[in-house]
């Protein structure tokens, strides 16, 4: 984990770089799905929503939340990204769903820069990481 500075700019531009976020889409794909057959199933998809941390409260200390109430949750998160209710989700849906979700989150943020937590390797941390790389020196 580190701490970085990044704006709504830094999100957008990254998901904008098609060859950028398609690479890592790609590659975060490809990870996730174990048996190889170019769909993710939920519970090839679970670990990667747990990272999330949609429940996590207090400032990053985490309360240990209800397990029924995180089912339901993460459920409901893998039906955003199965667009066509397949039951698996595909690597257009996969690009898609994530695309709009960072999106979303740019808008949130707005255009003055924050700091935040970043784990290494995750979306958030590879837009700084690509920001900086077109940063004058």
């Amino acid at each position: 984990m580190s701490v970085e500075v990044l704006d709504s700019a830094t999100i957008v531009s990254f998901v904008e770089d098609e060859e950028a976020f398609d690479a890592f889409i790609g590659d975060r794909f490809s990870c996730l799905d174990v048996d190889r057959d170019g769909r993710l199933s939920y519970a090839e998809m679970l670990r990667d929503l747990q990272g999330l941390r949609v429940l996590e409260t207090h400032f990053g200390v985490d309360e240990k939340p209800d397990p029924d109430e995180l089912a339901r949750v993460y459920s409901s998160l893998f039906v955003q990204f199965d667009h066509d209710a397949s039951g698996s989700v595909d690597l257009e849906e996969f690009k898609g769903e994530t695309r709009r979700m960072m999106l979303a989150m740019a808008e949130d943020l707005g255009f003055l820069p924050v700091q935040m937590v970043l784990e290494e390797g995750s979306l958030l941390k590879k837009a700084v990481e690509r920001e900086l790389t077109k940063v004058p020196a």
